[in-house]
């Protein structure tokens, strides 16, 4: 599913639910994508992400 930053800004509840239900949520901003919202037990298994990674994505949404 794809959702836009203004998307995430004013319906956050109904994309964690979305979420929760398994479902990944890609969010972009201006029409490109920018992240990635997935469940929490995929990426504990998912080892490939580091935690670096998280962080670079989560600033470069911010700014």
């Amino acid at each position: 599913m794809k959702a836009t930053a203004k998307d995430l800004r004013f319906h956050s509840k109904e994309l964690l639910n979305t979420v929760k239900r398994g479902e990944e949520i890609i969010i972009t901003y201006r029409g490109k994508p920018c992240a990635k919202l997935i469940p929490y037990g995929e990426l504990k298994k998912n080892k490939k992400i580091k935690k670096y990674e998280l962080l670079s994505t989560m600033i470069s949404f911010v700014t």
